[in-house]
């Protein structure tokens, strides 16, 4: 008997007849001789909607009282989940998070897992039930606190119970038929891909794919975890996301596929001398609100002034706090002037193949050129070559790149539900 840990997202569980859909596609795994946990998102839109009911309220909501108020939404479609299994025939409980042993630290809003003891589940899989798990949520021992994971809490939520259970697969159930060299809904000739490497998945990730989360694809891999995406729609073999084995040598394609970020904005700190230790200067003060950090450019510098210019990309939502930080301490640091632009996109191509394969970068930036389309900021890594550049330019981007590298299908994917989740 082979355990399977199965996710099905918002979007999967809209309504009633989506929650009876997934439930009968639970009872089959069962009837298929596996035990069966799931992690299960809140319904439909049901998180965005209980942060604009608190927003409304006040506009700053207590951290502590909105992990008690999102994590709701979950446990509504655990607990209708476990009820339409139970209507057909078969036993299921359903477990808040802090019930099933997700042990976080205490950051509310973005709390990590630091342990899983799964002690009621192992339980209740023994004796024959289908394991109902809220998505989303843990709790922290010292606090006694509810805390919610953060973006992709779910994904992760699954991944972690997978791990902490010795899973043989975690299925990731979404909207569309797996993981795709580009977004269906930029290029719709888009290709499902049938296997890609976890290293491949979390450059994808980071890059801007949204149909897994970059925390979920790092703790899967650190763990071991095989995670096999598919659609909660129909019966069709999805995408595989695997760790090579020591010593497996696979002949991978040189492009696994392109992803684009819509979600960053630029700074550039202009005017800044020139000598050791200053990037350095800038860094710490930037570390110190937490931002997270994705490319940095500097500039050569002005033989003339000794000045450069040093530019990083962050999320949106960070930008101010990172400028109100760097203006505070523009006299020890010594720069002329800040800029902000959050009008702009990154495109990652990212493909293992690239280790041996020559020319992918020139290809890269002759497609971008013939279609008029500027390059402002360039990072690399072994497998990745990320660009950033105009925003309103970014799905055109997407769209001629993946035609240059060949990657165009012969027919349009299929999106059932139009989120991506």
């Amino acid at each position: 008997m082979s355990l399977i840990v199965q996710k099905f997202g918002g979007s999967s569980v809209a309504d009633a007849e989506s929650i009876k859909r997934v439930a009968k596609r639970i009872v089959d795994a069962r009837k298929s001789g596996n035990d069966v946990v799931v992690a299960v998102s809140a319904m439909g839109d049901t998180t965005d909607e209980l942060l604009d009911l608190a927003r409304e309220v006040t506009l700053l909501p207590a951290p502590r009282e909105l992990d008690m108020l999102l994590t709701a939404g979950e446990r509504i479609s655990m607990a209708l989940l476990a009820m339409a299994i139970k209507s057909m025939g078969y036993d299921a409980r359903s477990f808040t998070g802090s019930q099933a042993g997700m042990i976080t630290d205490a950051q509310h809003g973005a709390a990590r897992i630091v342990d899983v003891t799964p002690v009621r589940l192992q339980s209740a899989l023994d004796e024959g039930a289908i394991v109902i798990v809220a998505g989303f949520q843990g709790f922290n021992r010292v606090t006694g606190d509810i805390t919610t994971l953060g973006r992709g809490g779910s994904d992760t939520t699954a991944v972690a119970l997978a791990a902490a259970l010795n899973a043989d697969v975690c299925e990731i159930y979404t909207d569309v038929d797996g993981i795709f060299t580009a977004d269906p809904r930029v290029v719709p000739k888009a290709r499902k891909i049938d296997r890609i490497t976890s290293e491949e998945m979390l450059e994808l990730a980071a890059g801007g794919a949204k149909v897994l989360y970059i925390r979920a694809v790092e703790y899967a891999r650190r763990h071991g975890v095989t995670l096999h995406v598919r659609s909660s729609f129909n019966n069709n073999e999805g995408t595989i996301v695997y760790n090579p084995k020591n010593g497996e040598h696979v002949e991978e394609p040189i492009i696994a596929g392109v992803a684009a970020d819509m979600s960053e904005a630029k700074i550039t700190v202009v005017g800044v001398p020139d000598i050791p230790g200053k990037a350095a200067q800038i860094f710490t003060i930037v570390g110190k609100t937490n931002a997270n950090i994705d490319m940095i450019v500097q500039n050569v510098s002005a033989a003339a002034t000794g000045l450069t210019d040093i530019s990083f990309t962050l999320p949106k939502s960070e930008a101010e706090t990172v400028l109100n930080a760097l203006a505070a301490d523009r006299d020890e640091i010594g720069y002329a002037s800040l800029q902000h632009d959050d009008q702009i996109g990154k495109l990652a191509l990212v493909g293992a193949g690239m280790r041996s394969n020559a020319g992918v970068s020139a290809k890269l930036f002759t497609a971008l050129f013939e279609a008029g389309i500027n390059i402002e900021m360039i990072s690399t890594s072994e497998i990745r070559i990320s660009v950033v550049t105009r925003a309103d330019s970014i799905n055109d981007a997407v769209r001629v790149v993946h035609s240059a590298f060949g990657l165009d299908g012969d027919s349009e994917a299929v999106v059932y539900a139009g989120t991506g989740r």
